[in-house]
C-alpha cells in the first residue's frame, strides 16, 4: 500500500506554495491536461464530499512536470508517464525535481527527526529483482515530505 497520492500532491503544493494556475502548468509540462476542478478535487480533504483520487498516471505526470520545472525539459523524449507508482519511484521523482544527491535527502529525513543510513537509501533505488532492493515505506515518504516541508518553507513551521 502507497501513501495516498493526494497527501503527495498537496504536500508537495504546500511546500513549494504553488497556486492553482502553477499547479495546472506543471500537469500540462508533461502533456496533462486539467482542468482547476480536477485539481482542486484533489487537494480536497478525504473526507469532504467532492473529494477525488488522484490516480498515478496523473501524480506521475505532476511530478515530471515538478522535474521540468525545477530542472528545465530534457533534450529528446519526455519522460514516461508511469501508469503505476510505488514510494520508490515518488521518492526518486522528488529527488530528481530537487537535483537532491543521497546526503541531501537523508538530511532532509534528519530534519523530520528521521534516521536513515545510506545504503538504506540506496536499497530505494535497486531494481525490483536485486537481492538488497528494499520497497520505501509509507513512514519514510511521509518522514521525507514532513523534512522538505521543514527545509523548504521553514518560516510557516
Amino acid at each position: 500500500m502507497n501513501m495516498m497520492n493526494n497527501d503527495v500532491l498537496r504536500r508537495i503544493r504546500y511546500t513549494f506554495d504553488f497556486s492553482d494556475s502553477e499547479m495546472i502548468a506543471l500537469f500540462k509540462a508533461a502533456d496533462l491536461t486539467v482542468t482547476r476542478e480536477q485539481v482542486s478535487a484533489w487537494l480536497k480533504k478525504d473526507e469532504d464530499p467532492h473529494f477525488q483520487n488522484c490516480e498515478d498516471f496523473q501524480l506521475a505526470s505532476f511530478l515530471n512536470g515538478f522535474i521540468v520545472k525545477k530542472r528545465g525539459p530534457k533534450e529528446g523524449e519526455p519522460p514516461k508517464v508511469e501508469k503505476s507508482l510505488t514510494n520508490n519511484i515518488i521518492l526518486r521523482k522528488i529527488m530528481i525535481a530537487l537535483n537532491l544527491k543521497s546526503d541531501d535527502t537523508l538530511e532532509i529525513l534528519r530534519l523530520a527527526d528521521f534516521s536513515l543510513s545510506p545504503p538504506e537509501l540506496s536499497a530505494f533505488f535497486r531494481k525490483s529483482d536485486h537481492k538488497h532492493y528494499r520497497a520505501c515505506q509509507d513512514q519514510i515518504l511521509r518522514n521525507f515530505l514532513k523534512g522538505m516541508q521543514l527545509k523548504f518553507r521553514p518560516s510557516v513551521n
